[in-house]
């Protein structure tokens, strides 16, 4: 058995060996893990809820499990879950005022299935309040730092959950994604972030951000990890009326290590204008490793529209977020500030209960849907989205995945961005069509610059998550980015 001290270091795959041969328990496993929580914790604020009692109690029926019963390759494993799942009996805040005390009385069918696989929940994920930003410095409780450079963010909105598996916080973390935001943190962070196909996992229990837009999926230490945590939770859900009943495959079985008659295509768009030269550099290192393994690349593969789906997004996301926040009225659940009457009760709910990025996103989606500019913005932005999945579609007749930088930049200073929301923004400009056409993308480790973290983003057609699991895993198995780990 290794070391106890670094049992929060295993992978899922690694965790389930040493626990099914019985060199391990899970309590051990969570032991650990909640140790290096209280160890590094307070340099990081990954998690805003520890729920140490909950994962002990957890972890000791999945040893019940694990020594007469029939382990799945979750059970047992220690896990962070974003902030803005339902979890029964755990509250759930989305990093805000206005949920601070706020505890479901039922789960999201994301972590039923979590729990019928025998997870073990560590806490809840801090995150960009209501996920509305690009590196974690929204949350209403505490800014959420890298491992790899404590001044830098890690990304966001799913910045806590990437964080906690970078650290060790956790062996796994599921995480949310509307424009980037499991993505993003992930190239940040140095771990495998994966956004599925839209209507892929269940969106039953997930806190609306954008309804057509947002996807849960899963953020890990390597790609094995993550087709395991997808065999959990990908599937069909009556609950969700965008749940797609479509087959899940084993995706376990498309981690083949070479890239032999795979065509990929690399967008030019995606090498944006202020790209730093580092990240370039790191990621024609990385496409060229996959031309070794075996894969015809096309350097000059285009997305003209790609330049117009940042504006679309800002448009259509906070219309949908404005939509979606009008529930928080004081009355129902959450935060309630008692003013002179109703009305005044309401605003000032709002007032003190929202932040200023959430403030600032429902401005924008009433402007856009507002009498008067609905066909001038709000309409518009939807052809536009119609445009972008037209020309994904066709490019997916000639290539079987594209790859991307998964950010034009490694990791910035806290601080550096956070008054200026148009350079934010466009902390998202790789990631954000993809969410726009509803495809998957995977972010994988691929190399540093200046000893900070790139990531590689690979995109495929709509329920074929699994072609990106086997040009990510062909990759991570040719290189050892995903196997470093930051030095707090």
């Amino acid at each position: 058995m290794r070391d106890g001290l670094d049992l929060y270091d295993t992978t899922i795959h690694e965790g389930h060996q040493l626990l099914t041969s019985g060199e391990l328990s899970s309590v051990q496993l969570t032991k650990a893990v909640l140790e290096r929580i209280s160890r590094v914790e307070e340099d990081l604020h990954a998690i805003v809820t520890v729920t140490e009692d909950l994962a002990l109690h957890q972890a000791e029926e999945a040893d019940e499990v694990l020594h007469g019963g029939s382990p799945t390759p979750l059970t047992g494993i220690p896990v962070v879950i974003k902030d803005n799942m339902c979890t029964k009996g755990v509250r759930t805040t989305c990093s805000s005022r206005m949920l601070e005390g706020f505890v479901p009385p039922y789960n999201a069918t994301v972590v039923e299935k979590l729990t019928d696989a025998g997870m073990v929940l560590v806490g809840k994920g801090n995150m960009d309040e209501f996920a509305m930003g690009s590196s974690n410095e929204h949350s209403a409780f505490f800014i959420t730092r890298n491992p790899w450079d404590l001044s830098t963010v890690p990304g966001g909105s799913s910045g806590g959950p990437a964080v906690s598996v970078a650290s060790g916080e956790a062996i796994y973390a599921l995480g949310s994604d509307t424009g980037g935001s499991i993505r993003q943190p992930a190239g940040f962070c140095n771990v495998v972030g994966l956004k599925p196909t839209y209507g892929r996992v269940s969106r039953y229990g997930l806190v609306a951000f954008a309804s057509s837009l947002d996807q849960i999926g899963p953020m890990t230490r390597d790609v094995t990890d993550c087709a395991l945590v997808m065999n959990a939770i990908a599937g069909y859900d009556r609950r969700d009326s965008t749940s797609v009943d479509y087959p899940v495959p084993d995706y376990t079985k498309s981690l083949i290590p070479d890239l032999k008659g795979l065509r990929l295509g690399v967008p030019k768009e995606y090498f944006v204008e202020g790209m730093q030269q580092g990240v370039e550099g790191v990621m024609r290192a990385a496409i060229a490793k996959l031309e070794e393994l075996g894969a015809t690349v096309d350097w000059e593969a285009s997305l003209p529209h790609t330049r117009y789906a940042l504006a679309a997004y800002y448009i259509i996301a906070p219309s949908e977020a404005m939509a979606n926040l009008a529930r928080y009225d004081g009355v129902k659940y959450g935060f309630s500030y008692n003013g002179d009457n109703m009305w005044d009760a309401m605003e000032r709910t709002r007032q003190y209960g929202f932040g200023p990025e959430v403030k600032r996103r429902i401005i924008l989606g009433t402007y856009a849907l507002s009498a008067g500019y609905y066909d001038a913005y709000y309409l518009k932005a939807q052809k536009v989205r119609t445009l972008i999945m037209q020309e994904f579609a066709r490019a997916f007749q000639r290539y079987d995945a594209l790859i991307t930088p998964t950010s034009p930049t490694v990791p910035f200073k806290i601080g550096q961005k956070v008054d200026d929301p148009l350079q934010m923004y466009l902390s998202d400009v790789c990631t954000l069509p993809i969410n726009i056409a509803g495809i998957p993308g995977l972010s994988v480790p691929a190399g540093f610059h200046d000893g900070l973290p790139v990531g590689m983003q690979i995109l495929g057609k709509p329920f074929c998550e699994e072609v990106l699991l086997r040009v990510g895993y062909a990759y991570e198995q040719a290189t050892d980015w995903g196997r470093r780990r930051p030095p707090i």
